[in-house]
């Protein structure tokens, strides 16, 4: 299908003529919207697949937390069940959407200036990509970094750093990228990988913190407690051949998924044509963390490389990483 796509112009009343900074080539005419406009890629169907053992404990937790409610009064408890089961829909309901953004991820919404040079560039990104614009919402995070964020099922934040600073090309590049995450998957998967494995986190976070009171039981009750413990995880280990361990690797695992997530966000940003701009902000963001490692080389602050562990905990990629795979893309277009 398509629609009308009236370039904005600035002899418009409450509009200005394109800034110095404005780079980004605007188009005219029709715009093609695509009939399947998302859907689900190997790393969002893979961070799901990766928090399955979280999700099933979760659901376990749940049930017992449900029949204790139905034992004590009386409430059926497939009821609590089934609402638990039934809640990852408001991850794509406007208004809860907007209870998630206002309070979890501590957006706002932009200003009237803030929210036409927003809407200026979404609007030829999504255009560009296919996508109805108008199905996403447009928020803003208060913050002095280069950033911008992809969640829930409609959710686009960007930072208030980025909107007065980077050129209109850089970030429509930026927002491409977030787009990406949007269209493949990436951004509810997350979302409700992280909502069902919730309970299941609270209660293994009950128990480490129950058996850290161990010291204060007697002798022969702790020795009973832990050879029960002990016991359980043999069988549950042999019976499933030691998948049981498995939630032990899920976060290195998780992470490794995320970062390739990264990678091809950059590339949809990059099919779009903006591969030049998004190499360009990371370009920048790598010199500003040169220049913060010299300044605090001067004034004698040590820096500490990060460790192994960590940078396979890294969600994201190293900027040399990124860099080279846009790099390998604008030479394949060429």
């Amino acid at each position: 299908m398509s629609m009308p796509y009236d370039e904005e112009k600035p002899k418009k009343t409450g509009s200005s003529p394109p800034g110095p900074d404005d780079d980004l080539p605007r188009r005219s005419g029709r715009v093609h919207i695509t009939a399947r406009q998302r859907g689900a890629d190997v790393t969002a169907l893979g961070t799901f697949a990766l928090h399955l053992p979280h999700v099933l404990a979760s659901l376990a937790v749940v049930f017992l937390a449900s029949y204790a409610v139905d034992t004590l009064t009386g409430l059926p408890w497939w009821i609590p069940f089934g609402c638990w089961v039934l809640s990852g829909v408001l991850a794509f309901h406007r208004p809860s959407e907007r209870l998630m953004a206002h309070h979890l991820f501590r957006l706002r919404y932009p200003t009237p200036e803030e929210d036409r040079k927003l809407r200026s560039v979404w609007r030829e990104v999504t255009a560009r990509a296919g996508v109805d614009g108008k199905t996403y919402q447009l928020w803003v995070e208060d913050s002095r970094q280069i950033n911008a964020m992809a969640a829930a099922g409609h959710i686009v934040g960007v930072t208030s750093h980025s909107l007065e600073t980077l050129p209109t090309g850089q970030l429509a590049g930026v927002l491409a990228h977030e787009l990406g995450h949007h269209t493949k998957g990436h951004a509810w998967a997350s979302l409700l990988a992280f909502w069902y494995a919730l309970p299941g986190r609270l209660a293994w976070r009950l128990l480490l913190r129950s058996a850290a009171r161990i010291d204060r039981l007697s002798v022969g009750a702790a020795a009973v407690l832990i050879g029960v413990f002990v016991a359980v995880v043999i069988a549950l280990a042999t019976a499933t051949y030691g998948l049981v361990f498995l939630p032990l690797a899920a976060p290195y695992l998780v992470a490794a998924v995320s970062r390739r997530s990264e990678l091809r966000a950059d590339e949809h940003a990059a099919a779009l044509g903006f591969a030049p701009q998004l190499m360009a902000v990371l370009r920048s963001e790598h010199s500003r963390e040169k220049s913060e490692r010299t300044a605090a080389a001067t004034l004698g602050v040590p820096f500490r490389e990060e460790g192994v562990i960590a940078r396979l905990l890294d969600s994201h990629p190293d900027l040399y990483t990124r860099l080279h795979h846009l790099q390998a893309h604008v030479e394949r277009r060429r």
